[in-house]
């Protein structure tokens, strides 16, 4: 088996220094840019519970949407396989992190998935393509907690 190495770079540049830096918990932004050449900023922040900015993404988010657009992907690649014609896909996640004394960790992740297929007679074939589908995404492999997916399948028209 041949292996291949991926390699992802991109820039995250902090843009909250206030006029004192970090000379004091609340007293840095905890704005930054999320950089890729070739791409538009992505604006990033904290939590707003973390003093944060609600208007920009923060790491949780990012994390979660990495994992629903991966497994989105890998299951788009698993229908177009399999002869299920997909014509619509909708997913709102929802991740849990717990914190501890100051640390956090994601605990789960539950997928939810709304698929509209073309066809009524492959209906449960796409429900079960969503457990390949996981085992092939890369950012759920990569992470140390439980990914499950609730899926339902709704036939077009």
């Amino acid at each position: 088996m041949r292996q291949r190495e991926h390699t992802y770079e991109l820039t995250v540049r902090w843009t909250g220094d206030r006029g004192t830096g970090t000379s004091g918990y609340r007293e840095f932004g905890r704005e930054h840019d999320v950089l890729a050449e070739g791409k538009p900023a992505l604006a990033g922040s904290a939590d707003p519970f973390f003093h944060g900015d609600a208007d920009r993404w923060n790491p949780e988010e990012l994390l979660l949407a990495a994992l629903a657009q991966c497994h989105m992907l890998s299951y788009l690649a698993q229908c177009s396989s399999n002869g299920v014609v997909v014509t619509g896909y909708t997913d709102e996640p929802v991740g849990t992190m717990t914190e501890t004394l100051g640390v956090g960790e994601f605990t789960s992740v539950l997928l939810r998935p709304v698929v509209t297929v073309a066809d009524a007679d492959s209906v449960e074939r796409a429900r079960a393509l969503h457990e390949p589908a996981h085992e092939a995404c890369f950012i759920a492999r990569s992470v140390n907690f439980p990914v499950r997916h609730e899926a339902r399948i709704e036939v077009a028209g």
